[in-house]
């Protein structure tokens, strides 16, 4: 077990939880980061939680989802009040509706997190604050202490697997939900240069191909909410042609922006595509979580191939970055 001590202060109302850990300072604090980990221990062991969003910045927000073994789902989310990798971060935890809105009928917790190296690797204390005495025992009764130990208790597993994470691997389709996919991805380079590719139209046109044999003729960027955006490509020597325009919804240089996604020509429902940039070690893991209109549709588009394609565009972009790294 890596919980070490656990300090209840009714004066203060605060609860306190201290974890050591064989494993660096940097690895530990990725754990927590990445939506692909923390969802691996973050619920207890009958209750696993699924992260629909993880913005691990400060201002970010972050939703998940807790199902029980009888299929009942408990919504949660996190209000990023600040963040200093890979020290410290302090977010507002509450319970929610699918969506991330907060429940106001139910207490909500500030929860500190502080990270710090040891002689044997590193070290975490989480610290909850509560409103009142009667908060803290409601939370208390709701199972929230044993929660926390149990998952404690997996991080350890998630730290040592090292290769499911590994800057090496490929771009990964995880199903989140009937309409929710979450593609996932290390990319070799800083969130600022990984940013600048998603939104220079000159770099957009040498890495965003998908498979060889494509070039991209249009490439029209929305740079500000409202704006709208059209991306074309043509098969090499070829009339073949396919594109894709949507709206921009939200924007937060350099870490997150979010768009609407149409096919063009095409009678399909529109999808919401949500990219976030996080600094992980070894690079910028970029993950984008797309909401299909139903089943039908997530598995169609999952069946063409998407993710190879993804694959494929995101080599070329590190192929683009390494010279600049160098």
């Amino acid at each position: 077990m890596p919980v070490t001590s656990v300090e209840k202060d009714l004066d203060q109302l605060t609860i306190t939880i201290v974890a050591d850990f064989a494993a660096p300072l940097r690895r530990l604090w990725d754990a927590y980061t990445d939506p692909r980990q923390i969802e691996r221990f973050w619920g207890p062991p009958t209750y696993p939680a699924t992260f629909l969003r993880h913005d691990a910045l400060t201002g970010g927000r972050s939703v998940y989802a807790m199902t029980g073994p009888e299929g009942d789902t408990h919504y949660g989310c996190w209000d990023w009040t600040s963040a200093d990798a890979p020290h410290s971060f302090e977010v507002v935890d509450r319970f929610s509706d699918a969506a991330g809105a907060p429940n106001t009928d139910l207490p909500a917790t500030r929860m500190d997190f502080a990270f710090e190296e040891t002689n044997d690797g590193s070290r975490l204390k989480t610290t909850s604050h509560f409103d009142s005495l009667e908060q803290m025992q409601q939370l208390l009764e709701m199972g929230m202490l044993e929660g926390a130990r149990e998952a404690m208790a997996q991080i350890d597993q998630v730290l040592a697997d090292l290769a499911s994470f590994a800057t090496d691997r490929g771009a990964e389709a995880h199903i989140l939900s009937d309409t929710q996919v979450r593609v996932a991805r290390v990319i070799r380079g800083t969130v600022e240069q990984v940013w600048r590719a998603h939104n220079d139209a000159a770099l957009m046109k040498r890495w965003l191909l998908g498979p060889d044999g494509w070039s991209m003729p249009v490439c029209e960027i929305a740079t500000a909410v409202g704006d709208s955006y059209r991306y074309e490509w043509q098969r090499d020597g070829g009339d073949e042609r396919f594109g894709f325009t949507g709206e921009l919804l939200e924007v937060e240089e350099p870490h997150r922006s979010v768009t609407t996604e149409a096919m063009i020509g095409m009678d399909f429902p529109a999808t919401l595509n949500e990219l976030t940039l996080t600094d992980v070690e070894g690079g910028t893991l970029l993950s984008l979580v797309v909401t299909y209109a139903n089943a039908e549709q997530r598995d169609a588009v999952l069946a063409t191939g998407m993710t190879d394609g993804m694959e494929t565009s995101y080599q070329r972009l590190e192929g683009l970055l390494q010279p600049t790294l160098a």
